[in-house]
Formats: C-alpha cells, sequence, structure tokens
C-alpha cells in the first residue's frame, strides 16, 4: 500500500488522501458499499464500477460458508467476520481460540480463529484485509467489554504473526480495529496497545460507536476505517473528526425498502405523497436513473413489486453516497470544507433542527452549524425520514 495526505482541512481533521493498492487507486475519504456475497445486490460489477465506485467490502464469514458471484476488479477490503459475533451470537461460542459458529444454514460448528480468518481473506484476494476482533454489542456493559478488548488485542498478534508469513505483505495489507465498547478509557487503552504494533499493520479501524477522541490519536501516516457508519449526516462528521474510510449496508438495503436518499433529505417513495410525481429523484444526479428520468411516480408503483425498481434505487443510493465524500473532498481540496459542511446540513435538515450530536462533534473540531441563519438543534438522533404522507 502506498498512502499520501494531499490535503487538509485548515479548521477541521478532515483531510484528503490517495491510497494506491494492488487493483488501483482510490481516492480518500470515501464511502464502501458493502457487497456481503462478493456483489452488491441486484447489480452487476460494471454497473458498480460505472458509478465510479473504486473500493468495495465483502463478508468473510458469509463468503466461507457459501461462494458469492465475483467479477469486481478493482479494489476490495474484506471484513473478518468479528462482526457475526454480534448479529450471529445465538450461534456463537468465544474462547480464547476463536468463535465456534453454529452455521445458520446447515447446524454444522465452524471455528473460526484469527489465522483461518486471515487464510480465508488470503483466499479471497483482498486487497486490504481485517484482523479477527472479539466483539460485543454497543450496549453491553460490565467485565465483557474489557475482556473483549483485551482479547481482540492478542488476536491481533495473531494476525500479524500468521500475515507475516504467508509472503502477501506486498499485495494484501492488514488492518488493526480499535475496540473497547462505550468505555473511553478501555478503547485509548486499546489504541496504544494497536499503535505499538504499529509496524505490523498498514491502517486501523474504529469497531463499535466511539467519539472523536481517539481518531485524533491513530497515526496520521495510517488510513484510518469507521466501521458500519452509513447515514451521510454520519459520514460528514467521521470525515470532520478525521476518518478516511467507511462502510454501511445502509444505503444499499434502504432501497430495497424504497427509500431513496437525496441531499434534501431520504425520500420514502412507498408514500402515496409521490405516486403522481412525475420528477426524478434528484434533476442533478448523475445516476442512471436519475439521468433516464425514471420519475418517482412510477417507482412508488414499483419499488415494492418489481426488482427492477429496488435495483434503480440501489444505483441512485451508491451515487448520492459517492457524491457526498466526493464533494467533501473537493471542498477540502478548495479550502472551503467548513462551508461545505454548513450548506450541506442546512440543505439535508432544513427546518428540522439539527441533531444535538452533530452540533456538538462538529463544533470540537471548529465548526458551528448554529452559525446558519434559523438554525436550531433537536435532541435524540434527529434522523431526518418520510413516515407519513403528512411528513
Amino acid at each position: 500500500m502506498q498512502f499520501e495526505v494531499l490535503a487538509r482541512c485548515h479548521t477541521t481533521r478532515a483531510r484528503v488522501s490517495r491510497m494506491t493498492l494492488a487493483h488501483g487507486v482510490t481516492m480518500l475519504p470515501t464511502f464502501m458499499p458493502v457487497a456481503t456475497q462478493a456483489a452488491i445486490k441486484g447489480l452487476t460489477s460494471d454497473q458498480v464500477d460505472s458509478l465510479g465506485v473504486s473500493l468495495i467490502l465483502n463478508n468473510t464469514y458469509h463468503l466461507n460458508l457459501r461462494p458469492g458471484l465475483k467479477g469486481w476488479n478493482r479494489n476490495l477490503l474484506t471484513d473478518s467476520g468479528g462482526y457475526q459475533l454480534v448479529s450471529l451470537s445465538k450461534f456463537t461460542t468465544i474462547t480464547e481460540e476463536g468463535a465456534l459458529f453454529e452455521s445458520p444454514f446447515t447446524g454444522e460448528p465452524t471455528m473460526l480463529t484469527p489465522e483461518e480468518s486471515i487464510s480465508i481473506q488470503h483466499t479471497i484476494g483482498a486487497d486490504i484485509i481485517m484482523q479477527l476482533d472479539d466483539v460485543v454489542s454497543s450496549l453491553t456493559v460490565g467485565p465483557r467489554v474489557e475482556e473483549a478488548m483485551e482479547r481482540s488485542v492478542r488476536w491481533l498478534d495473531r494476525c500479524i504473526a500468521w500475515h507475516d508469513k504467508s509472503g502477501k505483505k506486498a499485495t494484501q495489507n492488514l488492518f488493526a480495529i480499535v475496540q473497547g465498547g462505550l468505555d473511553p478509557g478501555l478503547r485509548d487503552r486499546c489504541l496504544d496497545e494497536m499503535i505499538r504494533r504499529k509496524d505490523g499493520v498498514a491502517g486501523y479501524a474504529i469497531g463499535g460507536l466511539s467519539g472523536g477522541e481517539e481518531k485524533a490519536k491513530l497515526p496520521e501516516d495510517r488510513p484510518r476505517y469507521s466501521m458500519g457508519i452509513g447515514f451521510a449526516e454520519d459520514l460528514l462528521v467521521c470525515v470532520a473528526l478525521g476518518v478516511d474510510m467507511a462502510d454501511c449496508v445502509f444505503p444499499t438495503r434502504t432501497a430495497r425498502f424504497g427509500v431513496a436518499l437525496t441531499h434534501q433529505g431520504p425520500l420514502n417513495l412507498k408514500l402515496s405523497k409521490h405516486a403522481t410525481d412525475l420528477r426524478p429523484i434528484d434533476e442533478s444526479c448523475p445516476c442512471p436513473t436519475c439521468k433516464d428520468g425514471t420519475s418517482r411516480a412510477i417507482l412508488h408503483h414499483t419499488v415494492t413489486h418489481e426488482t427492477a425498481a429496488a435495483h434503480a434505487l440501489t444505483l441512485h443510493n451508491i451515487t448520492f453516497e459517492a457524491q457526498v465524500m466526493g464533494r467533501a473532498r473537493s471542498a477540502i481540496f478548495a479550502g472551503s470544507f467548513p462551508e461545505y459542511l454548513k450548506s450541506f446540513f442546512a440543505s439535508y435538515f432544513g427546518d428540522a433542527g439539527y441533531p444535538a450530536w452533530c452540533v456538538n462533534a462538529l463544533r470540537s473540531v471548529g465548526v458551528d452549524l448554529l452559525e446558519t441563519p434559523n438554525a436550531r438543534v433537536v435532541s435524540g438522533s434527529g434522523a431526518k425520514w418520510e413516515y407519513s404522507d403528512n411528513a
């Protein structure tokens, strides 16, 4: 991997970087669509490539159980299977050796050790591979959180040792994952331990819910990856805090539920208010769905009945996420990233009010959203959704 920081925001911790991997160049910050079984549901690799996407994510655990349809020739990141320790917890027993899964398909037992996880990712051929970590739910408290954090550090050592002797370090790059639940002290301890192992890893991922503190401590000469982030407001706050990469099933999964992402907030196209709207989702969007003039009305009538409509929304939502991050890169280069943040949030939330957590997080890096005329703060997540025809 070659990693070069090209520009920095003069106010926040945001930066633009060039990451060169075996299958090409990916400009950062970027959003990675999730292709769990090697392909994004409903789309061909050529379709995804045509959207300008250069880095996607595959799921190691699921691909080990069932092969996927492959055809992607650009950069690829594989997760380690650690997330399945939470999502499939009722099928899983965790020991120091690894995670013993009961297959949700056949019931057969499968032991996923740190070494086995790395071997599977080597076989898949991913450009970026993740350590196996001991993951707990973000709601977990007590000694289990510390146990999982300390085991994640020990498992990182095993992943580094296995990767070092594989002969694949020149083309496949191992990332460490910072854990520790919602305990800042545990997260700091985990981060310190992983920084001590800097020579053995090419980058760092932030696992679980976390604040901005640890991002400031991460090494400047390594990519920073915030796992499981997909809402537009989350992406931009993370970029402002210094994150380079993010992934989430959100834009593709929400497309299959009939929701289109726009710069004025999500549109729930299942609502009858869209039944006679002949406008495209976004007249300025370059995605094939909008360029072809596919109307909100036709999507409303077909989205839960025809798979083609879900595919059309998937193309649009991936393009939207790419636009959000692409405009962030352009703004950082131009020295106008704080202005981009204020403009985006004003357009996205309108008069609904800004989520308090967004306001507070951006203030921590010198951007005050409340300087925007008529801005106000709302409590809670502040997620903006169309729940009814009156919304």
